[in-house]
């Protein structure tokens, strides 16, 4: 008689736990704009702190949407093409108001899957309808960095 899969004994080692959640490595330090600020305060900005968009909220901390480099790329097209000045435009006329969020207790490797996914450089994190942070494609680079050395 044949033995078909013999493993053999083994000693059963319990794998310590490491707990990679977002909250952990996202950007609690955030610039961001609000919806009455023009377009070229945005623009400033952006060069300024050598970021490529960033969280549009209200007076109130609440989160209403993000203006990107490409958000503020499309407004200098706009105002090019049609070869005229323009009035000061505002964060509000060009910025992405349907902003998906991810939760802050999410395992940062599926903030890593859903970055692949949904095709973002950065996602929002609110918790009680207030913006407390953001996680972006370089804080899961920096959170692999810093975990090479355990076991994921």
């Amino acid at each position: 008689m044949a033995i078909k899969n013999y493993k053999g004994p083994r000693s059963v080692q319990p794998k310590e736990e490491v707990l990679l959640r977002v909250r952990h490595y996202m950007t609690t330090k955030l610039i961001t704009f609000l919806p009455d600020q023009s377009v070229e305060e945005v623009i400033e900005a952006l060069l300024k702190y050598r970021i490529s968009g960033g969280p549009v909220v209200n007076e109130n901390y609440e989160l209403i949407g993000i203006i990107s480099e490409g958000d503020c790329i499309k407004h200098i097209s706009e105002k090019r093409y049609h070869n005229m000045p323009s009035p000061n435009k505002l964060v509000k006329e060009h910025m992405i108001k349907n902003v998906e969020t991810i939760d802050g207790d999410m395992n940062i490797f599926d903030a890593a899957n859903k970055f692949l996914n949904e095709k973002r450089r950065r996602f929002p994190i609110v918790e009680n309808g207030k913006l407390v942070g953001q996680i972006s494609q370089k804080d899961i680079l920096k959170a692999t960095l810093e975990l090479k050395s355990q076991i994921w």
